[in-house]
């Protein structure tokens, strides 16, 4: 018997979720399929346990900087498993508030992997789900690379299943995720290596970017290898691990080697054909502005949509495509640029709006005004690290309308939240200028440029 609903959420992460409540608050009757533990990627394996192995990696660093600032300190290695036992009992505190949330809202869960039976037909569980609208949020997972023992090596999800901390790790891929993987790594005692294919990382952003956080990787230990693209992961004497490169270059030997070289959208077994669901040339599915997939009533919110694999992204995608299906707010939509994004980095970095290369070309580099600033933050004025703050502002037009916003630099997460939301409201640099400082704060800068 074919059971029937309003709207049938495919993926229990953070965008299948809000998207979920958000209907359900507008008194749509929902069901939502998820076989593995509620919150996906961003609670279990991404940004809630990452930033919690951040933090202690900076409490690491501000153990050392006590001393600095006179006080008598003892140090040591990290407990591991002390850590990850904490850790992993407060992700299954959130499984738990999730799933009472959505009994709150009355949001049936079904606790199993669905497929498609037609366009309006789910398979779950045993049994049959129809409703005029499906959403599919099923994420994304790690790619791992086609070579010869690539197996042999972890991704970002195996990274949260280490039972002890690696005393030699290579990261390989030049993302974001090998960026604050490797500056976990090294920040809590492992000898760090990270690969990268080229010469830079972190290219999808501003090149002030990919230049600094290799710079303060560096300043961390850890060891950049440029320009190695991966041929071959082998495992050698005492169970270590060597990585060979195209050039002939051997790297090791390591305990762990991790592949953080991109992901790809989670689709395998939802039997999209059977729907008509199409996937872009990279395997995500094609969806518009509105994310309508090419099959009107199904729908692509979250990282297998292709678009800023970021949690904040999907949640907001979500919640848009509800109001408009089941609110009545007509042509709400996600507006997809500026979107602030932070790499925890140590320290982290901050953009929001576009690179400069990115304005250049939108704006032309004669219409460009920017301005930059690098500075010693006055925390560190104490201590013997010594790492600099860079900021970049990018300014287009006479009126010098603010088009990005670039930061590296202790609070960058932190501040980066309310410039977002002046570069949104299109603040100029006179606004900026106007604006009186925090004095003494880093994020002064941003409104003291000249």
């Amino acid at each position: 018997m074919t059971e029937n609903y309003d709207l049938i959420v495919i993926g229990g992460g953070s965008g299948g979720l809000a998207a979920a409540q958000r209907a359900a608050e507008h008194g749509a009757k929902v069901v939502l399929a998820e076989p593995a533990r509620l919150g996906g990627t961003c609670v279990n394996v991404g940004c809630v346990p990452k930033k919690i192995m951040w933090n202690a990696a900076e409490l690491g660093s501000a153990l050392q900087d006590a001393r600095d600032y006179g006080f008598q300190v003892e140090t040591g290695p990290v407990d591991w498993r002390t850590l990850k036992g904490k850790r992993d009992a407060y992700i299954e505190q959130l499984n738990g508030i999730y799933a009472a949330n959505l009994a709150k809202r009355n949001i049936e869960l079904v606790r199993a992997r669905a497929s498609f039976v037609d366009a309006h037909t789910v398979g779950a569980g045993g049994r049959l789900l129809r409703a005029d609208h499906v959403f599919i949020a099923t994420g994304s997972r790690p790619r791992l690379p086609l070579i010869p023992g690539a197996e042999l090596g972890i991704t970002s999800d195996g990274f949260f299943e280490l039972a002890e901390r690696p005393q030699r790790v290579a990261v390989v891929g030049s993302s974001y995720i090998a960026v604050e993987l490797a500056g976990i790594f090294a920040g809590l005692g492992t000898q760090t290596t990270l690969v990268l294919r080229g010469d830079t990382a972190l290219k999808a952003f501003d090149d002030m970017l990919g230049e600094v956080a290799l710079t303060m990787l560096r300043d961390d230990g850890v060891e950049i290898v440029l320009n190695a693209i991966p041929i071959e992961l082998r495992r050698v004497a005492h169970g270590a691990l060597e990585l060979k490169s195209r050039d002939g270059r051997v790297l090791g030997p390591f305990d762990c080697v991790l592949w953080a070289i991109g992901r790809g959208a989670l689709v395998a077994g939802l039997a999209l054909e059977r729907a008509g669901v199409g996937l872009d040339i990279q395997g995500f599915i094609a969806n518009d502005k509105y994310q309508v997939s090419n099959v009107p009533g199904i729908y692509a919110i979250g990282d297998v949509s292709g678009r800023a694999q970021l949690t904040p992204v999907a949640i907001a995608a979500g919640r848009r495509l509800s109001d408009r299906l089941f609110g009545g707010q007509t042509g709400r939509h996600l507006d997809y640029e500026n979107i602030p994004t932070v790499i925890f980095g140590r320290p982290p970095l901050g953009t929001v709006g576009m690179s400069e290369k990115a304005a250049g070309e939108r704006y032309g580099k004669s219409d460009l005004t920017v301005y930059r600033s690098s500075f010693l933050p006055l925390y560190h004025t104490l201590t013997a690290a010594k790492p600099r703050s860079q900021m970049k502002l990018i300014t287009a037009g006479s009126e010098q309308r603010i088009v990005g916003l670039h930061v590296v630099g202790p609070g960058a997460d932190e501040m980066l939240q309310g410039f977002a939301v002046a570069v949104r409201m299109r603040a100029t640099k006179k606004d900026f200028d106007d604006t009186v400082a925090i004095h003494p704060t880093s994020a002064e800068e941003f409104v003291t440029l000249r």
